[in-house]
């Protein structure tokens, strides 16, 4: 097995006294995991950063073997990690990816759509220019791993406009006209998401509060649950942020 290709990294765990095993994502191999020799060196700490950008070079003689894995950094965000909000939002984008995700199965669009995150906090770590994106990666990985969302259609008249409800139970959005007297059961669908543009700040909150709800009830089960804690963090310092 010999594999060549740009790579985002997604999760670094130590592996005996100097070792790091490497999850990356890319493009048209999906999910590689590697070996790295001296990855928790002090010269490799900075490269091996969830977000960086790498050119990868796996290698294993059998399929069934860890491949030994040696990096080239080509980008780097690891100075966004001194800041709280960014280093967050990078932290869960990249955790919640290596942990859905199988390995060796190719997924371009969200290897495109996270590169599209990733690059919008670092160029506004400010979180209104990076929030939406990040609902947006959320619903499409769901829907990419058979968990996805209808928002076209009202579950409960077959209406295809004034959506603004989501059932909790289906995952099928409800129009205003059929959730009436039943609010309260249901997930606000903020606007953005079917029309598209900015949101405000209530809708983004309400965005992650639909993406969340599918995630934890439906992909994130089991040990893959251990990641929902980074996305707490992450949704506590941005509700601080609009405080």
């Amino acid at each position: 097995m010999h594999l060549r290709a740009d790579a985002i990294l997604l999760s670094i765990r130590a592996h005996g006294e100097h070792g790091a095993i490497v999850r990356a994502l890319t493009e048209e191999h999906g999910l590689q995991p590697g070996y790295v020799r001296g990855g928790r060196s002090r010269a490799m700490r900075p490269v091996l950063q969830p977000s960086n950008l790498v050119l990868g070079e796996w290698r294993a003689r059998t399929e069934e073997q860890l491949a030994g894995l040696t990096v080239e950094l080509t980008h780097s965000r690891a100075p966004l990690f001194g800041e709280a909000l960014p280093a967050a939002a990078l932290t869960w984008a990249t955790a919640l990816t290596a942990s859905a995700l199988p390995e060796g199965q190719p997924y371009p669009r969200l290897y495109g759509a996270l590169d599209g995150v990733l690059a919008a906090i670092e160029a506004a770590p400010a979180a209104r220019g990076w929030a939406v994106a990040l609902v947006r990666y959320e619903l499409l990985l769901l829907a990419e791993l058979g968990f996805g969302l209808d928002l076209e259609t009202c579950a409960a008249t077959g209406a295809t406009t004034d959506l603004g409800f989501v059932s909790p139970k289906s995952g099928i959005a409800v129009s205003r006209a059929g959730a009436v007297g039943y609010e309260e059961r249901l997930l606000r669908l903020p606007p953005f998401l079917t029309e598209g543009g900015a949101a405000e700040w209530d809708d983004i909150v309400a965005g992650l509060r639909l993406t969340g709800h599918f995630l934890e009830r439906d992909l994130l089960i089991g040990k893959s649950a251990d990641v929902l804690a980074a996305r707490a963090r992450l949704v506590d310092r941005l509700l601080r942020a609009v405080a």
